[in-house]
């Protein structure tokens, strides 16, 4: 065992050498140490206490650093670019951390199919996307013209179809605008999709519709009758990217 008078000096050394927080006691450690083998204790565990004690020592007189908060890096993404917002999210396995937001003005970086009418940000091609005219596999409706696409969607074709868009200001109905309708107006009585998942499965599940996908959206028993265009996928960024933000970008690029 060991005596009261071996604790009293193992106490000494342990409490009465004080030193200000961060730095480490070496030399209390090393008191320590002498006055134990001094004190000619003969107990079998006297030498892992003296480990224990001097592991004590040094890790109560160090101080840990704490670890670095990770950044957070805010997103936007439309319906039609949500393959590559998981895309993104794979890029940032360990770090930055991902915040999607529902305002674009709020994000840091935007994905999105096609350009935007006005552009006045940083943008970057990380990938290209195919829009098509796509219809219900029973329908009637074959492989289309340019003209004869957008008479369909301009109310003037086979009036049993039913046709679904998207709302005004959606990227692939941009798209669709630009290059198939060419300023004319889509009819009034045209479904309004809200999302391309949603349009994918209205064209397989109900007959005689006829409406615009994304190639990465089109699945199931659904038939393409005409390709609008072939677009860009972009991030777009109101600022120049840097650090984190360009290594995003550049993994999508990949």
């Amino acid at each position: 065992m060991i005596g009261k008078r071996s604790f009293s000096v193992i106490a000494k050394g342990v409490f009465l050498r004080h030193r200000p927080p961060g730095q480490v006691c070496d030399e209390a450690i090393s008191n320590t140490i002498r006055r134990l083998l001094r004190a000619e204790i003969h107990h079998p565990g006297t030498c892992t206490l003296l480990f224990l004690l001097s592991s004590f020592l040094l890790f109560s007189c160090t101080t840990s650093t704490p670890p670095a908060t990770p950044q957070v890096v805010s997103v936007y993404s439309t319906s039609a670019a949500e393959p590559w917002l998981h895309s993104l999210y794979d890029c940032a396995q360990i770090s930055p951390i991902l915040s999607r937001v529902d305002d674009a003005s709020a994000a840091e970086i935007i994905l999105r199919v096609g350009e935007p009418k006005v552009l006045s940000s940083f943008a970057y091609q990380i990938d290209s996307e195919e829009i098509l005219i796509v219809t219900q596999r029973q329908s009637p409706v074959q492989n289309l013209t340019l003209d004869q696409a957008r008479a369909l969607f301009a109310g003037q074709g086979d009036p049993s179809m039913k046709v679904w868009v998207y709302a005004s200001g959606e990227d692939v109905q941009d798209v669709f605008d630009q290059f198939v309708m060419e300023g004319s107006a889509v009819t009034s009585s045209a479904q309004i999709a809200g999302s391309p998942q949603q349009m994918s499965d209205t064209l397989v599940n109900k007959s005689n519709t006829v409406g615009i996908l994304p190639r990465h959206w089109k699945a199931g028993d659904s038939r393409e009758v005409f390709s609008v265009a072939k677009v860009p996928v972009l991030a777009i960024t109101p600022k120049e990217p840097q650090d984190v933000i360009k290594n995003l970008i550049a993994c999508l690029q990949k």
